[in-house]
């Protein structure tokens, strides 16, 4: 079995990507911390770290077909800081699922998108 930092994934148990994702980590024997990210949402620190590891800026991680988008944030252009207030105050918001794995980060969308950052063993 391969040994991963800190593996997290980022899960919303009724997303059926999220559930997909974790099978795929599973099927794999990999130990894999479980954040439900809507109960448990990420600090903002965390929030801006895994973003860095994406590779991508804070508005590519929202999802825009959430209500809470469509009613609130569709058409407004926000700085990147006001984004992460945003997906902080709206978890909902956070497209999902995450994995995160020491400074490497994937979201699972395809779920087999996470065979990038585990491989195929």
């Amino acid at each position: 079995m391969h040994i991963f930092a800190n593996m997290k994934i980022y899960h919303n148990p009724r997303c059926r990507k999220s559930r997909e994702t974790l099978a795929i980590l599973q099927d794999k024997n990999i130990d894999v911390e479980i954040v439900e990210y809507l109960n448990t949402p990420p600090t903002k620190a965390e929030l801006s770290a895994i973003i860095k590891m994406l590779g991508i800026k804070p508005h590519d991680l929202i999802r825009t077909g959430e209500d809470i988008y469509k009613t609130e944030f569709k058409g407004k252009t926000l700085s990147d800081d006001a984004w992460l207030d945003a997906m902080l105050a709206h978890p909902k918001l956070i497209e999902r699922p995450i994995v995160v794995s020491g400074k490497k980060a994937v979201i699972g969308r395809p779920p087999e998108k996470v065979l990038e950052m585990v491989g195929s063993f």
